[in-house]
């Protein structure tokens, strides 16, 4: 098996479970850090590709150069008949990359908040696992139209589209499974408290409280999809 491509759009960023998840599935890594102007993978070279967020619009292209690059290389992703999952603004990129509008969200999501999943996400490979009332971790202030064809997997009580599949094998989700506690805690001191709670009505503490209930069963599902999309890029059209 090649391995999974993992694409790094924030300085912040650090992968949250995945390392530890793809390798207890016995997945080989490569690593992109398409902020820093790195050169990038062949995608000849890689058996799936996971583009992780960012604190950037997606659509900032002309000041970040980069956000271009990974819209380019998530399109070739589709195109090639590659497995893709994308994380937030991933999943905006994946928006983006096929032809669909990336706006302002009707509310900043952050913190731990429920989601509800649609009939489509039952059987799905990669989320069937998750259930309506689950809490998940968020951090975004936009949001994505839902691409041509593509299935919704799960929506929000604020924001209507939270997870959809493009095909049998590309995803996106809004919210940040993949975050750990260090990560949670370093986007937390990176802020100032009094902007969040004010910009985003969740204080430091309010976050880390839910953080104390909701995160063990949370990582124990991002690992799960994690394993899921390492089966899926062995077999992509089991």
């Amino acid at each position: 098996m090649k391995p999974i491509l993992l694409v790094r759009n924030d300085a912040m960023e650090t992968f949250g479970v995945a390392m530890d998840a793809f390798g207890d599935a016995g997945a080989s890594i490569l690593t992109w850090d398409a902020i820093g102007d790195a050169e990038r993978p062949d995608l000849g070279r890689v058996s799936g590709v996971v583009m992780f967020g960012s604190s950037y619009n997606v659509d900032q292209t002309d000041r970040y150069p980069f956000l271009g690059h990974i819209r380019e290389l998530t399109k070739e992703t589709v195109e090639r008949g590659i497995p893709y999952l994308g994380i937030c603004l991933g999943a905006q990129v994946l928006a983006r990359a096929l032809g669909k509008p990336v706006p302002e969200a009707p509310v900043r999501e952050i913190g731990f908040e429920p989601i509800t999943m649609t009939p489509g996400a039952a059987g799905d490979r990669l989320l069937s696992h998750y259930v309506t009332g689950d809490r998940v971790f968020q951090w975004h202030k936009d949001t994505f139209e839902l691409p041509d064809e593509a299935t919704v997997l799960a929506t929000g009580d604020h924001v209507p589209l939270e997870a959809c599949r493009v095909n049998d094998i590309t995803w996106a989700t809004q919210f940040h499974f993949e975050i750990d506690a260090d990560e949670i805690d370093s986007w937390l001191q990176s802020e100032d408290p009094v902007v969040l709670e004010r910009d985003w009505g969740k204080s430091p503490a309010a976050i880390r409280a839910e953080a104390q209930e909701e995160l063990a069963a949370h990582q124990g599902k991002g690992r799960e999809l994690f394993r899921r999309f390492v089966e899926v890029a062995k077999d992509p059209h089991a």
